[in-house]
């Protein structure tokens, strides 16, 4: 009689234990419905509301978290994967949901903390390395991308995401080889993806591989990727195998709001090789307008010599002068006053500028041109 007591207790204790742990009746289509309309905030009003606390089942909970996490109500999604981690703190699912929340919240602290939780559950996981890597990215940490990179590259070579990052960072730290590898591997079984492509893209122009350069930018063109990132690096590569038609027609397809300081000044370039001056000093102009880099003496001193080869002498002379604005370079010194003494025939000045091409300690690379002053110093004076 006891023990019959003692088994009606423990299926009568069962019992309640069950009915404590039944999922509500949910709606699930109702629930789809709301899904598949981007209705997220309904859906988690709905649950709330059909599922009230306290929530203990885990699948209500993982559908609480997933929906609220969906309708950005992150703070009430972390909670309920807490409660979830509380339960199994092993389950991958989870912990990647609690990254990605804390991720989008700025905590890339706590973010790292569970991505690594995984990582140490799992090493042969593929996708909590690239987290890390862009959490290591943001905190400009280096070492630990490259290293992050690199696991992810390993577990997975043809993944066309962490290969092209990889292969990025060893261009940014000139490990050409290297770079290389990362990308022939993942290339060999996407020929045609973008991305990768244009990582090829970066590598090879980094490396002055002016043939190959043009060849992916024209791949990339006719897979329809006609940017102007491309066409620059296009008509680049163009003046640098001193095709110069080519160079300045290429640079006629980028699109004026994708015009940059490089365009410009190739173009002058490209012009100036085809002895079209006017056009040159045009393009020179627009990449003084557009500089932002530390090369504005040296665009001065091309559009200098741009006049100079058109006779326009005067012009030559302001140019130079507003090279030396920017930065007083010795070898403007010697142009000055090669103009004065060879053109205007101005002796005065030509002794000017000699004299402070030799005070500004030129270079033992121009020589000739030291040598060639001390000379004209010499005659000039008598």
């Amino acid at each position: 009689m006891r023990s019959f007591l003692v088994c009606l207790l423990l299926i009568f204790y069962t019992v309640v234990s069950l009915k404590a742990q039944q999922i509500p009746a949910v709606n699930d289509s109702l629930l789809l419905d709301y899904y598949q309309n981007q209705r997220f905030a309904e859906a988690a009003d709905y649950l709330k509301k059909t599922c009230p606390e306290p929530v203990t089942n885990s699948k209500v909970l993982l559908k609480l978290a997933y929906t609220s996490q969906m309708a950005s109500r992150l703070t009430d999604a972390e909670a309920y994967y807490q409660r979830l981690y509380q339960a199994d703190s092993t389950n991958t699912s989870v912990l990647f949901s609690l990254g990605a929340i804390n991720l989008r919240r700025g905590n890339n602290q706590k973010a790292e903390a569970y991505y690594k939780m995984i990582a140490r559950q799992d090493s042969s996981n593929f996708l909590v390395y690239k987290q890390l890597s862009k959490i290591a990215q943001d905190k400009a940490d280096v070492a630990a991308m490259l290293g992050y990179l690199q696991k992810a590259n390993k577990i997975n070579p043809a993944d066309p995401d962490a290969a092209s990052d990889l292969s990025d960072l060893y261009v940014s730290l000139k490990q050409y080889p290297v770079a290389e590898k990362v990308l022939n591997g993942a290339i060999s079984k996407d020929p045609e993806n973008v991305i990768l492509l244009q990582s090829l893209l970066k590598l090879t122009s980094a490396q002055d591989k002016f043939a190959t350069t043009r060849d992916i930018c024209l791949r990339m063109i006719s897979l329809g990727v006609k940017t102007g990132y491309v066409l620059t690096k296009l008509e680049v590569a163009y003046y640098n195998l001193k095709n110069y038609t080519c160079s300045v027609e290429t640079f006629a397809d980028i699109p004026g709001l994708e015009q940059s300081e490089t365009s410009f000044y190739v173009a002058s370039l490209a012009y100036k090789a085809l002895k079209d001056q006017p056009m040159a000093i045009i393009n020179l102009n627009n990449a003084i307008t557009e500089g932002i880099s530390g090369n504005i003496s040296d665009y001065y001193a091309e559009m200098a010599d741009s006049y100079e080869l058109s006779k326009k002498y005067k012009k030559a002379v302001m140019a130079y002068q507003k090279s030396l604005q920017f930065a007083e370079k010795p070898i403007i010194y010697y142009l000055l006053a090669s103009l004065y003494d060879s053109e205007l025939k101005n002796k005065q000045l030509a002794l000017k500028y000699y004299k402070k091409y030799m005070q500004s300690k030129p270079p033992v690379k121009e020589q000739k041109y030291i040598a060639y002053s001390k000379s004209r110093l010499s005659e000039l004076a008598r």
